[in-house]
């Protein structure tokens, strides 16, 4: 199986085989190259549908160099435990990165995101992100600022005082039921704009359905989240014969 980077005319085939609706894994037994390594390529180069070999090849290029030009300022890789491959790691954070943004988080966002998702500890300090990521404290404060307004990450002290930031297992559910507030302001204004604009005009109807609709999903998400929530973190009972049974209650 070829290692090592793709090249432009491998970038071709896999716009090809896109564009005549290719399965990831079929593309990539044709260029015999492992799954993951196109999966990856797609996902951070525009998704299946934005896919362009040149656009790709370009970019790669651009990553590469400057990938070549932080290495001088002392970037270094988070210390890998349980045997990972420390290459392998860095390439599925990239990949997390990708479908991250591909799902609609900025950039810098995703990159922080992806970062603290995939630690052991789940949480690190500013400096940890800003040395591994080669970015500016600032980007870094943005970032966190953004995902912690987004229920994503939250703050907290150390036993040195530091700030740490930090995903636990709530994460996604702190993030959707941020998400189904949200949409509930959203219900709230466009009812607003039905009696500034006229009940029954044409654009007051259209604020309604906005409304009726968002509604809907809002409610739906919050429920949604919350029963996920119970069922999984619900504590193991002991049974009859003394044995535990996950999701009942003692």
């Amino acid at each position: 199986m070829p290692g090592g980077r793709l090249t432009q005319q491998e970038r071709q085939q896999i716009a090809l085989g896109l564009a005549d609706g290719l399965a990831y894994a079929e593309i990539a037994r044709r260029l015999d190259r492992p799954t993951s390594t196109i999966t990856r390529e797609v996902m951070r180069n525009g998704g299946p549908t934005g896919y362009r070999a040149d656009v790709a090849h370009r970019a790669t290029e651009r990553r590469v160099q400057r990938r070549r030009q932080a290495a001088p300022r002392g970037s270094r890789t988070l210390p890998q435990a349980h045997g990972r491959d420390a290459e392998a790691v860095r390439a599925y954070e990239e990949l997390l990165v990708s479908v991250f943004t591909q799902s609609g988080m900025p950039a810098m966002m995703s990159r922080v995101m992806a970062c603290l998702t995939i630690t052991d500890e789940g949480s690190l300090t500013a400096s940890e992100l800003v040395q591994h990521l080669q970015v500016s404290p600032a980007s870094v404060s943005k970032a966190v600022a953004f995902l912690d307004g987004q229920g994503f990450v939250r703050r907290e002290r150390d036993e040195r005082r530091r700030e740490r930031y930090v995903v636990d297992d709530d994460v996604w559910y702190e993030s959707m039921m941020a998400s189904a507030r949200a949409m509930a302001q959203v219900v709230e204004t466009t009812r607003q704009g039905v009696g500034v604009l006229g009940p029954g005009t044409p654009a007051a109807v259209r604020l309604e359905n906005v409304a009726r609709f968002l509604d809907y999903v809002s409610e739906s998400t919050a429920r949604a989240a919350q029963q996920a929530r119970d069922v999984l973190h619900a504590a193991p009972a002991k049974s009859s014969t003394g044995s535990t049974e996950p999701g009942s209650e003692s």
